[in-house]
């Protein structure tokens, strides 16, 4: 997601440097417009705000204060608008850190996935002090569409996020599990994804992620081990707190299932592959059939 929002603020008009592990992705910036760093500090010279899109809290930690120092980098009073999903007393912590070294944190983790990202419509869920916010919206309105403060502790966002993950990651496998049944009764699951799409159980997940499910080898557009991790973030929040996450539990289970059959990398949509495992292909659904 990180190189459409880079696009969008060069294109907003916005002085953009960038810096990734992926020599093709910085080219291709370069040739929209942007600046290219050779490291993390490097693109974080003298920075107004510092975007971080990395997939976790230690990431984002390693970039600031680890192997990327880029927190040597930024200047007294920059803003760092962290897009990561991370537990909430990591986003915490990170604010603390950052406070340190006169620099603000804007607790900012996003969803829409890269269909919104090219879009400037990612939904933000962003948590910090009142003042840092009404500065950033410079920034966070040219990514996002739907835009959120949802509190002036950092940690707050963070929240959010792993309850909207919570949801996503359900969703997703609740979609798999319908369109596997579909498939094992010898219904054409198409017409299945089809008709739940203008019904009553459709959902967002099950229109985006459908399609894919029913593809031989879909585009990666978001990997299985993203909803291991944060799925796994949301029941150690659960845990923490002695609240009862059953769905949630069942979910990660099955997008486990699917990484450890050597899924970890696909489109999450083949966490429906879980499903096919754990139900003999070709079975009859029918009780009145003989097998």
């Amino acid at each position: 997601m990180g190189f459409p929002m880079a696009v969008n603020l060069v294109k907003a008009g916005h002085t953009v440097t960038a810096f990734d592990f992926n020599e093709t992705a910085l080219k291709n910036f370069a040739g929209k417009g942007g600046k290219v760093a050779a490291s993390a500090a490097e693109a974080a010279r003298s920075a107004d705000f510092f975007i971080l899109m990395v997939v976790n809290g230690d990431q984002a930690d390693d970039v600031l204060f680890g192997a990327g120092e880029a927190v040597a980098s930024l200047p007294s009073g920059a803003c760092v608008i962290a897009s990561c999903t991370q537990p909430p007393a990591q986003a915490r912590a990170l604010g603390e850190k950052l406070a340190a070294h006169q620099l603000a944190l804007v607790d900012a983790p996003v969803s829409g996935g890269v269909v919104r990202a090219t879009a400037g419509e990612l939904t933000i869920m962003a948590s910090c002090p009142a003042h840092v916010f009404d500065r950033a919206r410079q920034v966070l309105d040219v990514v996002g569409g739907n835009i959120f403060h949802v509190g002036e502790d950092h940690g707050a966002g963070s929240t959010a996020k792993l309850i909207n993950q919570l949801l996503c990651g359900v969703h997703i496998a609740a979609a798999a599990e319908a369109l596997q049944l579909a498939e094992a009764a010898g219904v054409d699951p198409k017409s299945v994804f089809d008709l739940l799409s203008v019904s009553a159980a459709s959902s967002w997940m099950l229109k985006d992620r459908g399609p894919g499910m029913l593809e031989e080898d879909p585009e990666v557009r978001s990997a299985v081990d993203i909803f291991v991790k944060d799925l796994g973030i949301v029941l150690d929040h659960g845990r923490a707190a002695r609240h009862g996450l059953p769905l949630t539990a069942a979910a990660h289970q099955m997008f486990l299932a699917a990484s450890g059959a050597g899924l970890g990398k696909a489109d999450d949509s083949q966490v429906i592959q879980a499903y096919r495992s754990l139900n003999t292909r070709g079975r009859t659904l029918d009780p009145d059939k003989k097998e």
